[in-house]
């Protein structure tokens, strides 16, 4: 579904993407491993468009995305959820869910609303704090929101940036299940997360970056490979 070839992004002069080449199949799981620094968040927004790529191809579907504005590629089927969760302070856990809706702003009312309430179904917690400020939530809550406001734009594939990041152990399972659901319903995502055991037990893929460079990439479920992946960064 998602085909980066030699992508090439940089902050000013600094060469931070030197000739990205993944790709993440239908129903895949990817995990984006490696240290701080390599990379990995700012291929996550180049995808996006959040950043833009100097040069190479980023394709969705065969659609080549690079040179779009953000929000078209979002509404082109790509989901971002950021490593800030950007939960927006003064709305409610339902208004903060409302926006995600702006991604398919074409959906009739009775749409939108059955969008909300399959949200809720998959996420319990927030339909029982639906009036309360999303900025209220725990950590744990708030990734929840993140999440389930970017799936009611029913994106084709999702990218994730460090959903567990200073989360309680207990919540950082919860996540981890989340996303293993998201594996069972097929829908691919492409995953940053620094808990590199527990992504990859989750995962089907791997790729490793350093210096903005992958240098290598593995299966997720190989001894093999997840022990080669831990000499190369460490983990």
């Amino acid at each position: 579904m998602l085909e980066l070839e030699e992508v090439h992004t940089y902050y000013g002069l600094s060469h931070v993407l030197q000739g990205i080449t993944l790709s993440v199949g239908a129903g895949e799981i990817v995990v984006l491993c490696g240290r701080n620094g390599v990379g990995k968040t700012t291929t996550i927004k180049t995808i996006a468009g959040w950043v833009k790529a100097a040069s190479g191809s980023i394709r969705l579907d065969g659609v080549e995305l690079v040179g779009m504005p953000s929000d078209r590629i979002c509404r082109k089927g790509i989901g971002l959820v950021p490593e800030d969760r950007r939960i927006f302070p003064g709305l409610t856990v339902e208004e903060n869910l409302k926006l995600g809706l702006l991604q398919c702003p074409r959906r009739s009312s009775a749409e939108s609303r059955l969008m909300i309430e399959q949200a809720y179904a998959r996420f319990p917690r927030l339909k029982e704090r639906r009036l309360q400020m999303g900025t209220a939530l725990s950590g744990g809550e708030q990734q929840m929101l993140a999440i389930a406001r970017v799936l009611i734009g029913a994106p084709k594939l999702l990218l994730i940036d460090e959903p567990t990041e200073g989360l309680a152990p207990i919540i950082v399972d919860e996540i981890f299940a989340i996303i293993a659901g998201l594996r069972d319903e097929g829908i691919p995502v492409l995953l940053v997360e620094q808990n590199v055991h527990r992504a990859l037990d989750v995962a089907t893929r791997f790729y490793a970056l350093e210096r903005g460079q992958i240098v290598m990439q593995g299966d997720a479920s190989s001894v093999s490979d997840r022990q080669s992946l831990g000499e190369v960064i460490a983990v």
